[in-house]
């Protein structure tokens, strides 16, 4: 077993020493759900003011609502408590900055290796793509007419969320 995650382990180490969390129900407390970016200047809980137990969060290149993602936001809604979703891209997001063949050139130049089999969902219109998630959502039939669903965009320069949808 290799020893590169060893900073990370020990890490942990310090943080299971003075855990808060266990015996948690899985249940999101706060009755939220948000499908986010996997871009790391995006911290989901922090920027709504949220904690550990408080939604259920769902990140995806782009904050896009994929088959998965779509998943489980309907687990969340039918049982873990969802009751307001919120769809967050955000700015300066590399996949509405560039076309699916520039993305994949860098893919390819990063990995000295082919992927034109790899599927690059790039984001021509952020703005288009929010609304058709959302509308997604909201007509999913087992999300509910009972759920909120909103479209935001989170700006990772000011830490603001502004409502599109």
């Amino acid at each position: 077993m290799s020893g590169g995650f060893d900073d990370l382990l020990a890490a942990n180490a310090e943080y299971a020493a003075d855990f808060h969390y266990g015996g948690f129900d899985g249940i999101a407390h706060a009755g939220i759900g948000l499908v986010t970016c996997m871009d790391s200047r995006i911290p989901p809980l922090e920027m709504l003011g949220l904690k550990p137990g408080d939604a259920k969060v769902l990140r995806s290149a782009g904050g896009r609502v994929t088959e998965i993602t779509m998943t489980g936001l309907v687990l969340g809604v039918q049982l873990l408590g969802v009751r307001r979703i919120m769809i967050i891209p955000h700015t300066r997001c590399a996949m509405a900055a560039m076309s699916e063949d520039e993305l994949r050139a860098k893919v390819e130049a990063a990995a000295g290796k082919p992927a034109g089999y790899l599927p690059i969902p790039v984001i021509p219109d952020q703005h288009e793509a929010l609304r058709r998630d959302v509308a997604a959502v909201r007509e999913h039939p087992l999300i509910g007419d009972d759920i909120l669903v909103g479209g935001f965009l989170y700006d990772v320069d000011t830490g603001r969320l502004t409502q599109l949808d």
